[in-house]
């Protein structure tokens, strides 16, 4: 099993993946770290709660980060809902928080090896541990979700949510991290689609789990048809471990990347396609997916006892 640190702000797109990743047996979950950004840390902590709750399962939870690094937090509530899960006001068992994601990190780097990282969020909590101890990350293998390359943005024409929310703390890993960054931009990640014809389809097999999704979903649906014209939603996290359990679905190339840190421009990844810069490579950015491939991949993993009859399917898209 794969050792994995998961730093996210569920988050509807974030609960999905973490979903994903608790119902694949490739990972060993040794614990999630919430950062603030869809809502601000806290409330990342109580979403964790619920679908953990839902799970039936335990997993260490640490809250981390509440504001960014140099910037004032903006959320994305108007996307998520006021709770961050769609506003569904689901229960939950309350559990008093840990408060020391950044610790935890660097504890577990130091204590285990083989460790994967996957960032989900803004890179606050991951900037403030590489800050306190870069040697610590060598041979850490860290994949995001963030930036856009050739795509517009989500929250401005040209930056993407998580880097631009603290985009002093992506532009400092990207830079700073020992080995080269694995990063899912918005131009794959637009592509995964989550439709109402899924949804439909998904209740004939497990009624319990589609209903679930069906809670924290159907204000993201509303929200993509009134802003984007999309009949469904786009679900952006779950793609990093797809990227990660299923390499041969994906294109990717290595490039030298930096981050906009002000201006009109805050957040937005600057990709040195054509190296103008001349300088070493220190990102592997995704470019492309078989985005229906990848959907089955997903779906099989949360209803996992209809897997062949999911991959069977012609009809998903």
């Amino acid at each position: 099993m794969k050792k994995i640190i998961i730093d996210c702000d569920p988050g509807i797109d974030d609960t999905l993946a973490l979903s994903l990743a608790i119902n694949s047996p490739e990972y060993d979950i040794l614990g999630i770290t919430l950062v603030s950004g869809n809502v601000e840390a806290t409330l990342c902590y109580k979403n964790a709660l619920k679908l953990l709750n839902f799970e039936q399962t335990s997993i260490p939870l640490y809250i981390g980060e509440e504001v960014p690094l140099v910037r004032e937090l903006v959320t994305a509530k108007e996307t998520h809902g006021e709770d961050g899960l769609g506003n569904s006001n689901l229960v939950y068992n309350y559990i008093p928080p840990q408060k020391n994601a950044v610790d935890f990190i660097l504890n577990s780097l130091n204590k285990e090896k083989n460790i994967k990282i996957f960032a989900l969020g803004p890179l606050t909590n991951i900037a403030t541990a590489l800050k306190k101890d870069r040697e610590t990350f060598k041979n850490v293998e860290l994949i995001c979700m963030g930036g856009a390359f050739k795509s517009h943005g989500n929250c401005s024409p040209v930056a993407e949510f998580n880097f631009w929310v603290d985009p002093d703390a992506a532009d400092y890993v990207i830079k700073n991290y020992p080995g080269m960054v694995k990063i899912l931009p918005l131009d794959v990640t637009r592509k995964f689609l989550f439709t109402p014809n899924m949804l439909s389809y998904l209740k004939h097999l497990n009624k319990k789990r589609a209903d679930f999704i069906e809670s924290i979903t159907n204000f993201y649906m509303d929200f993509h048809y009134e802003y984007e014209d999309i009949i469904g939603c786009v679900i952006n996290d779950p793609l990093t471990f797809i990227a990660d359990l299923r390499e041969d679905l994906f294109e990717k190339k290595e490039y030298y990347c930096e981050v906009a840190l002000s201006s009109q421009a805050m957040g937005q990844l600057i990709v040195d396609e054509y190296d103008f810069y001349k300088k070493k490579k220190n990102v592997i950015l995704y470019t492309d997916v078989d985005n229906e491939t990848a959907m089955k991949e997903f779906l099989s993993r949360l209803f996992k006892d209809h897997r062949d009859e999911i991959f069977a399917r012609s009809d998903l898209y």
